[in-house]
């Protein structure tokens, strides 16, 4: 399965016109709810346990999505600049998550209150199309990491990444891109090596 790209925008109001065409009025309102936040590299954007409240864009910097068991960390995505996130079944629910989202360098966000994005469609057509195309691009990419998480192996599962995120590699650390593979950093090493 191949993953649908997100759209390529340079800030949370663009990035929403590119999945549904916003008139001036639903573009001003939209703008006029959000505002920015800034974390610290290594700073939680949230925590476990807490409920998202929020969609982001990151504006500058990268992020992940990670939850851990007894005995390792899980990195579900990351996302660089340009790039919109939550974690999606808190956000839905308004339940607590199961997951945090860290910042891997120093980042600025947009954000969108929950609250104020559910006023927005129900008052915009044009909104609740971009958060209704937002929602399935989201699921089908969740389910295309999970196939491919379940179905590869790791040299196919690195391979991927490098076609389709080689940018990141000086961003991040090993020991998070073998957690994201689901491998560990040995076997990283090798496959890099080549072994």
């Amino acid at each position: 399965m191949n993953s649908p790209q997100f759209p390529a925008a340079t800030d949370f109001s663009g990035f929403a016109a590119s999945l549904s065409f916003l008139e001036s009025e639903e573009k001003g309102v939209l703008e006029s709810k959000l505002y920015e936040k800034k974390y610290r590299k290594g700073e939680l954007i949230l925590e476990a346990g807490t409920v998202c409240n929020r969609i982001y864009f990151v504006d500058i910097g990268l992020v992940k999505t990670f939850f851990y068991t007894d005995t390792r960390e899980f990195i579900m995505r990351f996302f660089p600049e340009g790039h919109m996130f939550t974690v999606l079944d808190s956000f839905l629910l308004q339940q607590p998550s199961s997951c945090s989202v860290l910042a891997l360098e120093d980042c600025a966000v947009t954000c969108l209150n929950h609250d104020d994005l559910e006023m927005l469609c129900r008052r915009y057509h044009a909104i609740e199309t971009f958060y209704r195309k937002l929602l399935s691009l989201a699921a089908v990419n969740m389910m295309d990491r999970i196939v491919g998480t379940l179905e590869e192996k790791g040299r196919v599962a690195y391979r991927k990444f490098l076609r389709e995120n080689r940018a990141l590699l000086q961003r991040i650390s090993l020991a998070d891109l073998a957690s994201y593979l689901g491998i560990t950093q040995v076997s990283l090493s090798r496959i890099r090596a080549g072994k």
